[in-house]
């Protein structure tokens, strides 16, 4: 075991993770600040006389239409972050983020150029998806190769908690929009202010980025020649099957707990419960605090226990927690902030995805491969969730409790197979030896 396996973290470490995650914490509130806005943005971009219920099945049609663009970014900045370097499609990522965002504060409502204003923002909602494609899987990426292979659970996980920080700042940005400006001027002006400040945020990220380097694991492979020969993408299909299918799954749960229970929760707070909007997104800002605890956590259980005993476990409290928290809605206020904050942790299990998707395949389609895995399922189960969840809303109202518990039986399911993989290769080695 070599000094760079069990070194401890050390300063440049710190950097390369401080720099990274709050580049990532900036674009993620870039791409997620549409959701919060939601409810305003369905009255303005569609036609006032059609349905509650269609109103917000075509709004979030918009949202997720920036998950369905990821996968083409994400392979085609993968391709090149595994031909010519990660930290140079690290940085690209940045740019093509915030020239939409500024794009889309300053776009005409329906009331001005009628069926052009949905249009414009579902385009601008598409080269979002795009930039974010590359982003998240180059990230995991840049941090979990610079860093101690020891300490590459707490890397992901710190670098995942830096992402969902994005998530936060988008919440207190609209907390305090909401708080401080009535309805009427949030619906005339004020739902803008957030994507201008998002796209001076994406630009600051870019800066940022100067400081980076490029991961000594790449550096290494082009020293050695041992670049990928063939297509990145051909590779991971050809060779690479049981990788993609763990990391699409392990993606399912990630993309699907946040949607729902983070960003799709407040608006279900406001529409279905009354709860006021600053009221639920107070509640919202204390379930994303605790997320950010729970991905660092769960980051550090997994390079001390391993990713399937830390995914086992943490489905199961995902389970319990979020069951309560959406049977609880309606009830005491405080309640709702105790139930939301637990729930907020649970979800925090997602902090062990990336380092099963690290692990799934081997440097020199490292990249491509967690991109492509990562960004067709984000695509599939990100952006069709809140469709899907909606819909079946139709029919109960604790639709997205038994959809959450779903998804914790896949991290279950998945972590129950992790385990017997860890066990099979211990007695292959046993009797190799």
């Amino acid at each position: 075991m070599d000094a760079h396996t069990t070194r401890r973290l050390n300063g440049e470490d710190y950097k390369t993770l401080s720099l990274a995650a709050l580049g990532g914490a900036l674009e993620f509130y870039d791409f997620i600040i549409f959701v919060f806005f939601a409810a305003v943005i369905g009255e303005l971009f569609f036609p006032p006389d059609i349905p509650e219920w269609l109103r917000q099945v075509q709004t979030f049609a918009i949202f997720a239409a920036g998950y369905l663009a990821r996968p083409l970014g994400g392979i085609i900045m993968a391709h090149f972050g595994d031909k010519v370097g990660r930290k140079k499609m690290f940085s690209l990522s940045i740019l093509l983020m915030a020239l939409p965002t500024l794009a889309m504060g300053a776009l005409p409502t329906y009331a001005s150029i009628g069926i052009a204003a949905p249009i414009l923002m579902l385009l601008m909602r598409v080269l979002q998806g795009a930039a974010i494609g590359g982003e998240v899987p180059g990230a995991w990426v840049f941090v979990a190769e610079h860093v101690p292979e020891k300490r590459i659970g707490f890397a992901c996980g710190t670098l995942t908690a830096g992402l969902t920080a994005g998530i936060l700042l988008g919440s207190l940005v609209a907390t305090v929009l909401n708080t401080t400006l009535s309805l009427a001027a949030i619906r005339d002006h004020g739902w803008r202010i957030p994507f201008f400040l998002g796209g001076l945020f994406g630009l600051l990220a870019m800066y940022l980025r100067r400081w980076l380097h490029e991961t000594p694991v790449f550096k290494q492979m082009q020293e050695r020649k041992a670049l990928s020969e063939k297509l990145p993408l051909q590779t991971i299909l050809t060779s690479h099957k049981r990788g993609i299918v763990v990391s699409m799954l392990v993606t399912w749960l990630l993309s699907a707990c946040i949607v729902v229970v983070i960003l799709m929760a407040p608006t279900l707070m406001q529409k279905q419960h009354a709860i006021p909007a600053a009221l639920s997104l107070q509640a919202n800002s204390v379930a994303t605090i605790m997320l950010l605890i729970g991905c660092v956590v769960a980051g550090w259980l997994v390079d001390r226990f391993g990713a399937a005993l830390t995914l086992m476990g943490g489905s199961l409290l995902l389970a319990i927690f979020s069951w309560n928290f959406f049977h609880q809605l309606g009830g005491s206020p405080e309640m709702l902030f105790v139930w939301y904050g637990l729930a907020g942790l649970s979800v925090g299990v997602v902090g062990v995805v990336p380092f099963v998707m690290v692990k799934a395949f081997p440097a020199a389609v490292r990249f491509t491969g967690i991109s492509f895995s990562y960004n067709v399922a984000y695509a599939i189960f990100g952006g069709l969730t809140p469709i899907s969840v909606t819909l079946m809303m139709q029919l109960t109202p604790m639709a997205p409790a038994w959809y959450v518990l779903a998804l914790a039986l896949i991290g279950l399911l998945v972590g129950l197979w992790l385990q017997s993989e860890k066990q099979r290769s211990t007695l292959l080695n046993q009797v190799n030896v």
